[in-house]
């Protein structure tokens, strides 16, 4: 007797092929979610795709082809359902003519989710949501790829879309830290690459806030001195809704553009926050044969006390 012959099943990267022929738009986040509109009665589980600003959902893992999609370029908001409840991972998406709500399998995962949306919905990365400092990261990548899809879209397509309202919309290299509510000098380094931006690029910066070591908290690393530069590292963490410079005596602030600030003022102006943009030409000409000399004990020493009156713990 013979058996049934069965339907091969497609290759992942197949798949992936696929579905970027029929959406011609770039993935940013995937994975399964639950939804179903608000006045429905049970949810629905798809493999849901974030490509550009629009949600596809799949009815299974390996279709190459969606059932449904979601265009969230209009999103007015994204609003937790159960918002004092530890786990929850229920929100409502709100357009302008539909309600979507949405549910993910556990709390973190719903963050990520609504993370993301509000990234490419928004543009503008919410740092309302206590993300890690490794998902904050991921979505600064997916904003950027976001601004320059809609860029290339207003350069090379025919769309409707109106040139000098778009660009208004969009943030400038020079106003991106206030746009997205991160501080320009955030970048995703390791200790080690901070330092080396540091020494070779003097003309943009002394100051580099980072993803801690342990990737749920934050560090800044600053290079201080231009004589005899010293490199110094202290740790912030975050706790709920302030973020903690750990000093001798430990400072509480609101937000990370308080922290940048806090270490700007306490040294009149000596650190000044390390921008890639505002020292382009400057970039292309740097080298790495800046001196590399620690400071005297008793040029640390006075190092610490412009910062805060009271010694430094080095840390992170």
């Amino acid at each position: 007797m013979e058996k049934p012959v069965q339907t091969p099943q497609p290759a992942p990267r197949r798949i992936s092929q696929e579905r970027q022929r029929i959406t011609g738009l770039p993935l940013y986040f995937q994975g399964y979610l639950s939804v179903r509109h608000v006045k429905s009665q049970e949810f629905r589980a798809y493999w849901t795709e974030l490509r550009g600003t629009v949600l596809f959902f799949y009815d299974d893992k390996k279709a190459p082809t969606y059932s449904q999609k979601l265009d969230i370029s209009a999103l007015t908001s994204a609003t937790n359902i159960y918002p004092h409840e530890n786990d929850s991972s229920q929100f409502i998406l709100t357009l302008s003519n539909e309600e979507l709500e949405v549910k993910a399998d556990n709390c973190e995962y719903g963050k990520e989710w609504k993370g993301f949306i509000l990234t490419v919905a928004k543009l503008s990365v919410p740092l309302d949501e206590l993300l890690l400092p490794e998902q904050l990261t991921r979505m600064h990548e997916v904003l950027e790829k976001e601004k320059k899809r809609r860029i290339t879209l207003d350069d090379h397509s025919n769309a409707s879309l109106n040139k000098e309202s778009l660009h208004e919309s969009l943030p400038s290299k020079d106003n991106s830290s206030t746009a997205t509510a991160m501080p320009a000098c955030f970048y995703a380094v390791s200790r080690k690459e901070a330092i080396e931006m540091l020494e070779k690029n003097p003309s943009c910066g002394n100051l580099i806030l980072r993803p801690g070591s342990d990737s749920k908290n934050y560090a800044i690393t600053v290079r201080h001195g231009p004589n005899v530069p010293c490199i110094k590292h202290y740790r912030v963490m975050s706790k709920e809704t302030s973020y903690i410079i750990e000093l001798e005596r430990k400072v509480s602030l609101a937000s990370l553009q308080d922290v940048i600030n806090y270490f700007v003022t306490q040294t009149q102006g000596n650190l000044k926050p390390f921008v890639m943009g505002a020292c382009h030409n400057a970039l292309q000409t740097a080298h790495s044969s800046e001196s590399k000399t620690q400071r005297s004990p008793a040029e640390g020493q006075r190092h610490k006390e412009e910062l805060t009156g009271t010694p430094l713990l080095q840390l992170s």
